[in-house]
């Protein structure tokens, strides 16, 4: 019998898992290779931070769906690939052979040229160990009798949203001593944002009582303070660093053909350019129509990967091409049930932004078994 591998629990593979659920593959064995038995969905973390949810209604159980559709879990991380055996090497020692292999395993951090990030600073991702680091952060953060300066590194769309959604926290809480830092590389958050989306942003954090600091290339983290280039370093009690996401060693090193990034490359029909049993997406993936690295993409390329998939183990000769959204919708969450969204050049803000996202974020968590 033949083996299809899906290395990773992303958002394309739970679309993939959903989809051998409702038909099986006939003549196919499918394997399942994550380090996590849940997929935390990562456009209502910042809701679980502000409160607005429970860490259970932000995950898909990847275990159960797995099972519900008759795929082997082996709960591990993939640690390389070796296309020429045909073979994924684990770590946990195992080895994975496969004839058709699919890779969504979602961004690394990006820290290795900020020294000092990953022992002194809190990385957002991988987000299980920012979940488990979240209640001891809380706990400091009530236990302090005087002022507490909490530093969020990146002012792209995630840090905006950590800030907004810890300054609600805080609120609601009594968190009185807690003062939140925003610090990016730009003047202005949300860089690639419409202009005005980045304006509603910066006034929103002035009202929310969320410093700014505009114009910071970190360049080293010590045990209290960020240090940037041609400015004063920032001080700090605890940092968040949300700077943005990077791609793993191991696609390179395994000779798949990568960008400049070390993504994987892909057709439109989202099989590697360099071997075409091998299938990317999510951010792990460099897409033919390059996009931002978001979630957003990774979720719409989920029916196009199940459905090629599909065809490819099958040996059907037409595979679907799939052509990214050129504008794709964003909904920031800013904290107090409000939200900014926006696409293109548009953008506008308000709570009803938030319900309008909330139930897009609901209807995504009940279409894969997880009640929210």
């Amino acid at each position: 019998m033949k083996r299809l591998l899906l290395l990773g629990g992303g958002h394309a593979h739970v679309q993939v898992l959903a989809d051998l659920a409702r038909q099986p593959l006939p003549g196919w064995e499918v394997h399942l290779v994550s380090p996590y038995r849940r997929q935390i969905y990562s456009g209502m973390l910042p809701g679980w931070i502000a409160g607005d949810y429970r860490i259970e209604d932000c995950a898909i159980a990847i275990d159960r769906l797995a099972a519900s559709a008759a795929v082997r879990f082996h709960e591990t991380a993939g640690a390389g690939v070796d296309p020429g055996a045909a073979i994924v090497r684990c770590v946990d020692g195992s080895t994975l052979g496969y004839d058709a292999l699919s890779i969504d395993t979602g961004p690394t951090p990006a820290l290795d040229d900020l020294p000092g990030a990953a022992e002194q600073a809190l990385p957002v991702r991988p987000i299980e160990t920012f979940i488990a680091a979240w209640p001891a952060l809380v706990e400091r953060i009530r236990a302090a009798n005087r002022r507490f300066d909490l530093l969020v590194l990146g002012a792209g769309a995630a840090g905006v949203e950590l800030a907004f959604a810890i300054r609600h926290r805080a609120g609601v809480e009594g968190w009185s001593q807690l003062a939140v830092t925003l610090a990016g590389a730009d003047e202005r958050p949300m860089a690639g944002a419409p202009d005005a989306a980045r304006r509603r942003a910066w006034r929103l954090l002035t009202e929310r009582g969320i410093a700014w600091r505009g114009g910071c290339r970190a360049t080293r983290i010590d045990a209290d303070r960020v240090h940037v280039a041609g400015a004063e370093s920032l001080p700090f009690d605890a940092c968040i660093v949300a700077t943005g996401a990077a791609a793993p060693r191991w696609p390179a090193a395994a000779g798949l053909a990568t960008d400049e990034r070390g993504c994987i490359r892909v057709a439109a029909t989202l099989q590697s350019v360099s071997n075409p049993n091998v299938f990317a997406a999510g951010d792990v993936a460099a897409y033919a129509d390059p996009r931002p690295k978001s979630g957003v993409y990774a979720v719409r390329a989920g029916p196009v990967l199940a459905a090629n998939l599909r065809a490819f183990c099958l040996g059907q000769a037409a595979l679907q091409r799939w052509t990214p959204q050129t504008e794709a919708l964003y909904l920031i969450n800013t904290g107090d049930r409000h939200a900014i969204a926006m696409r293109g050049r548009w953008s506008c803000s308000g709570h009803w932004v938030w319900r309008w996202k909330d139930r897009i974020d609901r209807r995504f968590m009940r279409r894969f078994g997880t009640p929210a």
